[in-house]
C-alpha cells in the first residue's frame, strides 16, 4: 500500500494513494484543522514557534546548551517532554485529531539527544523518581530508564485518546540501544501502545540504495519480536522518477507500506510510471478472451 505525507488538504484524496497523512502541527509550529479523510499527523516535541516564544520550554544539556535549530545536529527546536502544560496541549491536539479521524500519527516524539534534558524540572523529577525506586541518581542507566518512562507514559496517554490506529515515527537508527539512549524511545514498551512504526529514510536522489536496504533490514530485526507493523517513508521532492522507483522496490521488500513525503505530484507520477511499466510487454492470445 502507498501513502502520501502532505500539508495540502486536497492531496490526501488523490487516487494514486491508498492513504493520506496530513500534518495538523509541524515543526514550525504551524497548525491546521484536522481532516476526517486523513491520518492526522502531529509534531509533538519539535516546535520552532513555541521555542521562540517561550525559551524556557527548550531542553538544555548539562552545560545549559539549548536544543535549538541554530545548534549543531538540530534541524528544528525542541520542547522539553516533561513540561506538563505543553504535554497537556499536545494531548488536546491528539483528541481533536482523533475526533476527526480515529487514526493518528505522532511525529517527533522523544528527547533531542542523549545528553538532554538537564533543566531544573527534569533534574528534580529524575531525582524523585530515583529516590522512589531506590536507585542511585548518579547511575547513568537509571537516567536513561527514567527518560524512557517519560516518553512511554506520554505515548500511552495519547493512545488512550486514539480509538483507531496509532502511528509513531522512529528516528532512522535501528542499531541496538540507539533509539533508547538518543531519544528515550523504548521500542518494546512503546509497542504495547503503538499499532505501526513509521521510519523516514530521506535522500534527495536515491542514487544508491544499499544503505536504505541496510537500515530497513535493521528495523525488521529490531521490531520482529513485537506485534507491531512497520512502514517506510521516502522523500519525493525533486527526486528523479527512476531513482524513486528503485527506492520503492527496495522499501517494498521490507515494509508493510511505503509513504511519500512532501511532493505528491512527483510521487503520483512515479506510481503511475510503475503501473505503466508493469503492464508493458504482456502478450495476449486469442484464447485469453474465453478464459
Amino acid at each position: 500500500m502507498y501513502g502520501v505525507v502532505t500539508r495540502n488538504e486536497e492531496e490526501v484524496d488523490w487516487p494514486e494513494f491508498d492513504r493520506g497523512f496530513y500534518e495538523v502541527k509541524d515543526v514550525t509550529g504551524r497548525a491546521a484543522e484536522p481532516l476526517s479523510n486523513a491520518v492526522n499527523m502531529i509534531s509533538c516535541f519539535g516546535d520552532n514557534a513555541a521555542a521562540n516564544e517561550s525559551p524556557e520550554l527548550v531542553p538544555v544539556d548539562g552545560e545549559g546548551n539549548p536544543a535549538t535549530r541554530d545548534r549543531t545536529y538540530f534541524d528544528w527546536a525542541y520542547i522539553c517532554p516533561t513540561n506538563e502544560k505543553y504535554r497537556a496541549g499536545l494531548l488536546e491536539i491528539v483528541e481533536d485529531a482523533a475526533a476527526a479521524n480515529g487514526d493518528v500519527r505522532l511525529d517527533d516524539v522523544g528527547f533531542p539527544r542523549d545528553e538532554y534534558c538537564r533543566c531544573d524540572r527534569c533534574t528534580s523529577q529524575f531525582e524523585a523518581w530515583a529516590a522512589d525506586r531506590g536507585r542511585d541518581a548518579d547511575d547513568e542507566d537509571a537516567w536513561f530508564e527514567w527518560r524512557a518512562e517519560v516518553i512511554t507514559d506520554f505515548v500511552a496517554d495519547a493512545a488512550e485518546r486514539v480509538p483507531g490506529r496509532l502511528y509513531l515515527t522512529l528516528y532512522p537508527d535501528p542499531y541496538p540501544g540507539h533509539l533508547y539512549r538518543r531519544s528515550g524511545l523504548d521500542v518494546e514498551a512503546l509497542s504495547a501502545h503503538v499499532d505501526e512504526f513509521v521510519v523516514p529514510l530521506y535522500d534527495t536522489n536515491y542514487g544508491t540504495t544499499y544503505w536504505l536496504e541496510t537500515i530497513a533490514r535493521g528495523f525488521v530485526s529490531l521490531l520482529e519480536p513485537y506485534d507491531v507493523d512497520f512502514s517506510l517513508e521516502l522523500y519525493a521532492v525533486n527526486v528523479d522518477v527512476d531513482d524513486l522507483i528503485h527506492a520503492i522496490e527496495v522499501a517494498d521488500e521490507y515494509a508493510k507500506d511505503v509513504l511519500f513525503g512532501y511532493d505528491a505530484s512527483n510521487a503520483a507520477a512515479t506510481l503511475r510510471r510503475m503501473t505503466a511499466d508493469g503492464s508493458r510487454g504482456k502478450t495476449y492470445h486469442p484464447e485469453d478472451a474465453t478464459r
